[in-house]
């Protein structure tokens, strides 16, 4: 039996500095979500990154890690968002 993905999109924008890309996914991993895919731009000192990720075997729920998310945003200088990807793709239709 395959197993069924709860993928959401996760989107981090803010001031570029460095460590970034670790804290994010440190906290993914320590929590069990799988980044499946990620981009990441700097554009004149702002750093941009977007991220599809599985959370099918996440320790807590969608809801938790998005708030602490959000927390380790602010923590860490950036702005963090976590959609999930039905949603996100409703937002998001032409």
């Amino acid at each position: 039996m395959e197993k069924t993905m709860d993928k959401a999109i996760i989107t981090v924008v803010g001031k570029d500095t460095v460590g970034i890309i670790a804290k994010v996914c440190t906290y993914l991993a320590d929590n069990g979500v799988n980044v499946l895919d990620i981009s990441q731009t700097i554009v004149s000192g702002f750093f941009n990154m977007m991220m599809i990720v599985d959370m099918a075997d996440a320790k807590k729920h969608f809801a938790e890690i998005s708030g602490e998310m959000d927390a380790l945003g602010e923590k860490i200088g950036v702005s963090i968002k976590c959609q999930r990807e039905e949603i996100f793709e409703k937002m998001h239709r032409i």
